[in-house]
């Protein structure tokens, strides 16, 4: 007895189940390298700061606020490429099971929604920024505004992204959304 299914049989093997993944742009790829050095540079930094504390019982304290502010960027350049590929978090359990026009409708409510708490986000990010300009980090002498500038680019650019998208739900017809089964 064989463990192989016949075409056609309706059992698709995983790989041919999963439909084939798209290639990154070189934009794409040169974004996640960037993130990678990003994170690869705050382990790093957190790493040695951990041995030198082993190894000596002291640490280089510029070396913890730059993994900080390292984890700041990560966090908001991270949330970016969420957005981008709509890998964010999202609860969809009672939304997945509408149709139609319903379907289309809570879609665009819960967009218009995003789009107002994204525009917030940028506006209390630019007062942030404002607000810390003038100030400086401790250990290292940063700019505290270059830190906290990643939160209006974020939002920003999740803006950019959720408007491209709010437009494609709009042209999309109703009798595209279908009910999920999950």
């Amino acid at each position: 007895m064989s463990c192989e299914h016949a075409p056609g049989s309706g059992r698709d093997s995983p790989a041919e189940a999963r439909p084939a993944e798209k290639k990154d742009t070189p934009g794409e790829f040169a974004f996640q390298i960037f993130c990678a050095a990003i994170f690869l540079g705050m382990i790093g930094l957190v790493f040695c700061n951990a041995f030198l504390r082993y190894a000596f019982g002291s640490s280089f304290a510029p070396s913890e606020e730059w993994a900080r502010f390292l984890f700041v960027y990560i966090t908001f350049f991270g949330a970016i490429e969420a957005f981008y590929r709509n890998k964010h978090i999202a609860v969809d359990l009672f939304v997945r099971l509408l149709s139609g026009a319903t379907r289309k409708s809570v879609d665009l409510a819960a967009s218009l929604l995003t789009l107002g708490a994204l525009a917030f986000l940028l506006l209390g990010g630019i007062i942030l920024v404002e607000q810390t300009m003038d100030t400086y980090s401790v250990a290292t002498g940063v700019n505290l505004g270059l830190i906290n500038g990643t939160l209006p680019l974020m939002a920003a650019a999740a803006l950019v992204i959720r408007g491209r998208d709010f437009f494609r739900l709009l042209k999309k017809p109703a009798s595209a959304f279908t009910r999920e089964e999950g």
